[in-house]
């Protein structure tokens, strides 16, 4: 108080000049501060604000789409998903309807409305927030590239800095192409022609007027606005961008009416929807490592591949029809002890329980891949049995076998022996009991050595428990005889069996032991298609891949496929092997395949303790493999479950899908090759009185001389 009182006192001593004097002296004192601390906080607003030169340069994070053999898009790598178009491609209704609902004076403005900031600011001290609203486009997009989301005066401050230096610097038709390539539309989706494959599955200049003006009414707030959140909320602001198009005169009355019945979108277009997981991991686990992430997730590449989306999906839709089926009647086949598990083990119980399949499908000329289904379920597991499980192939390896016996000389008529034999482990190798040739006989032969831990004895057997005795080397094909398969590796060596599988496809190590013939190696199912393929394919073997070819967000070519041939077979061989194979289908274990009416070559697998069926066909143009099991090795519940029973089904529903618009051909006949007719059972030329006769293939010379000479 004694303060105030002393500071009137002086006050009242000084002269009317003095008085003016002083007073102009605290004015400016006073206002120099303020425009010291004005210049302070410019100087610290201006310091880091980026320079708009960057535009020119501006690569946002772009979507990798991968693409199918018919253009059709499979899946997308992306961070953000986006699309980078010119503004030509863009509907006007598209540009007219952001202008009209989010800058009017977009064309008239010079970056910022000062009418607008005025009319933001005074909202914003009545509702006492941060500043707020009032931004042109220009502004707009200097927030969304340039600075963080914040709600600040000083951000607010470089909005406007940097939307003044952006219209000195760029066009308007560029900043609106900038702007609509840019702006957010929700479920992660940037820019309008993303937004236009996820909310309505077209191209963004197939867009209705309607279509445009429900994109623009989601910009304020799109997870809000979203018509798959809330359908009315959608509604209301369509019609509302709506009127304020026609309240600018971009459209008319008539128009507008139109375009505010137009159906709304529930959910999202099925472009997004996933197929064909598996593959795409697949190539992502091939493109990854060559090209960096940064480049695959933000890179805007387009990735062309081999698969076949008209092949896929029917495939994936009924193997997954077949195999819930199967855990049906596992289910209802299952001891009343066993299914009555205990609380704390039932969701172990469960996840053992759960049949698995794999199915894939090659082009014999070129190892294309035209479908992977890898598992029944990509979210529950990521494991891709076509391409990492190990699995015995069982049966299906006898192919190897019978093709290692062609070429030492062997024909389809030869006869081998399907009779009861016995090994013994040396220590060293695997030996025939020399004499054990009938049960009797290995009971008697091994019966010294039961329970010697150092002495091993190998008695196998085929699935019926019998024996066939001598047959043709087709008809041991046909009806997938191990003893038969042995009595053939033990004659040509399993090294050269090995070697037959390894230039079949074959890449993983080959156990060369007798039982080599029985599938007992570990392989994985595109290892065993391709080994197929390369008998279809006339003896010429080519690598499997998936990409076909790969593009940068300019569209350059950044790397192309070529296919890797190598010569393993020759035609000759190779079109005999076929021909015994087509008879698994006509006569044999695969003959639930017959039912496609075209020639089918094939051979059905059922490993050691059932724990792996299969079933691998063949046209002369595509290859497909069929698998089921369970990842834990389990056997399968069934025991008249087999390859032929339960595969087969379900690989012929899927190939009459995939094959019903494909002309019906049979496998080329290379030179070289004779047709004779011989007896089913001696493999000798056939004569009238012979009941069972078959028009077998020979390469020339090798074809039997003598008629049958059993009285049928």
């Amino acid at each position: 108080m004694d303060f105030v009182k002393r500071f009137l006192d002086y006050l009242d001593g000084l002269s009317a000049r003095e008085l003016v004097l002083k007073t102009v002296y605290l004015i400016g004192a006073v206002s120099a501060v303020l425009i010291l601390a004005a210049s302070l906080m410019m100087r610290k607003v201006l310091s880091d604000i980026p320079s708009v030169d960057k535009l020119d340069e501006y690569t946002p994070s772009l979507t990798t789409y991968v693409y199918d053999i018919n253009n059709q898009i499979i899946a997308e790598f992306s961070v953000e998903k986006r699309a980078i178009l010119p503004l030509s491609k863009i509907p006007v209704d598209m540009q007219n309807a952001v202008i009209a609902m989010e800058d009017q004076n977009f064309f008239r403005h010079w970056g910022i409305s000062p009418r607008g900031i005025m009319r933001a600011l005074l909202r914003d001290i009545l509702h006492r927030r941060s500043a707020q609203g009032g931004s042109t486009l220009t502004q707009q997009l200097s927030k969304l590239i340039f600075l963080k989301p914040e709600k600040t005066i000083s951000r607010k401050l470089k909005e406007m800095i940097l939307a003044l230096q952006i219209e000195r610097n760029f066009s308007k038709s560029e900043i609106l192409t900038l702007y609509l390539n840019q702006i957010y539309f929700g479920n992660g989706v940037y820019g309008v022609q993303s937004a236009s494959k996820l909310y309505f599955g077209k191209d963004v200049s197939e867009m209705t007027l309607g279509e445009c003006a429900l994109l623009t009414g989601l910009i304020p707030s799109p997870e809000r606005f979203s018509p798959f959140n809330n359908l009315e909320k959608a509604r209301q602001r369509r019609r509302l961008v709506l009127q304020r198009m026609k309240d600018e005169h971009f459209i008319g009355e008539n128009e507008a009416l139109a375009a505010a019945s137009e159906p709304i979108p529930t959910e999202k277009s099925t472009l997004f929807a996933s197929h064909a997981a598996y593959f795409v991991e697949y190539v992502r686990q091939q493109l990854e490592p060559r090209y960096g992430t940064a480049q695959l997730w933000k890179g805007g590449m387009k990735i062309y591949t081999t698969l076949d989306l008209a092949m896929q999906v029917p495939a994936e839709d009924i193997m997954e029809k077949y195999l819930a089926r199967y855990d049906a009647d596992a289910a209802k086949n299952k001891p009343a002890e066993e299914a009555k598990a205990k609380d704390q083990d039932s969701e172990v119980e469960k996840a053992s329980v759960t049949l698995q399949g794999a199915f894939v499908i090659l082009d014999n000329r070129t190892g294309a891949i035209k479908a992977m289904i890898g598992g029944r379920n990509y979210r529950d597991s990521k494991f891709n049995r076509v391409t990492q499980a190990a699995r015995q192939p069982g049966s299906t390896f006898k192919p190897m076998v019978w093709m290692s016996a062609l070429m030492n000389g062997y024909t389809p008529a030869s006869i081998v022996e399907d009779s009861p034999m016995a090994y013994y482990y040396d220590g060293k190798d695997w030996r025939l009991l020399e004499g054990a040739t009938d049960q009797y006989a290995i009971d008697l032969a091994i019966q010294p050595f039961v329970g010697n831990k150092d002495f091993k004895i190998w008695v196998p057997s085929d699935f019926d428990g019998k024996t066939q005795g001598r047959i043709t080397l087709r008809r041991g094909l046909e009806l997938s005889r191990n003893l038969a398969s042995i009595y053939l590796v033990t004659r040509v060596g399993p090294t050269m069996v090995a070697d037959v599988g390894h230039r079949a496809g074959i890449k993983r190590n080959l156990e060369a032991v007798p039982s080599i013939g029985l599938g007992t190696s570990l392989v994985t199912q595109l290892e065993m298609a391709s080994s197929f393929s390369t008998f279809a394919n006339s003896g010429i073997h080519v690598a499997p891949f998936g990409v076909l070819r790969v593009t940068d967000s300019q569209g350059r070519v950044l790397e192309e496929a070529v296919p890797e041939e190598n010569e393993s077979f020759s035609p000759q061989l190779s079109y005999v092997l076929v021909n015994m194979m087509k008879g698994v289908v006509q006569r044999g274990t695969g003959s639930h395949a017959s039912r496609l009416k075209r020639p089918i070559a094939g051979k059905t697998g059922t490993s050691q303790d059932s724990k792996d069926m299969w079933f691998i066909g063949m046209t002369p143009d595509l290859t497909a493999a069929a698998w089921m099991g369970y990842d834990d090795f389990l056997s399968l519940p069934m025991k008249d479950w087999t390859g032929g029973g339960t595969v087969v089904p379900w690989w012929t529903e899927i190939m009459e899908t995939v094959l019903k618009d494909q002309p019906v051909r049979d496998f080329p006949v290379p030179d070289g090759i004779v047709f004779v007719t011989v007896d089913q059972e001696t493999g000798k030329l056939a004569l009238p009185t012979c009941k069972k006769k078959i028009l077998e293939a020979f390469i020339k010379g090798t074809e039997p001389k003598e008629f049958c000479d059993v009285q049928h």
